[in-house]
């Protein structure tokens, strides 16, 4: 199975807020998106976890 399941969590407070599949062979670096989190109320960089 070519896709997993990644969690994304907050930089600022550590929350795991979100998740997401990515295929694994085409990307294999780790992801880091802006997202809304809802702890901190505001929009911060989310990065992928394992």
């Amino acid at each position: 199975m070519p896709r997993e399941i990644i969690t994304f969590q907050c930089t600022e407070c550590k929350d795991r807020n979100y998740s997401k599949t990515k295929n694994k062979k085409t990307t294999t670096e780790r992801l880091e998106m802006s997202k809304f989190c809802p702890k901190c109320r505001k929009h911060t960089p989310h990065k992928e976890i394992k």
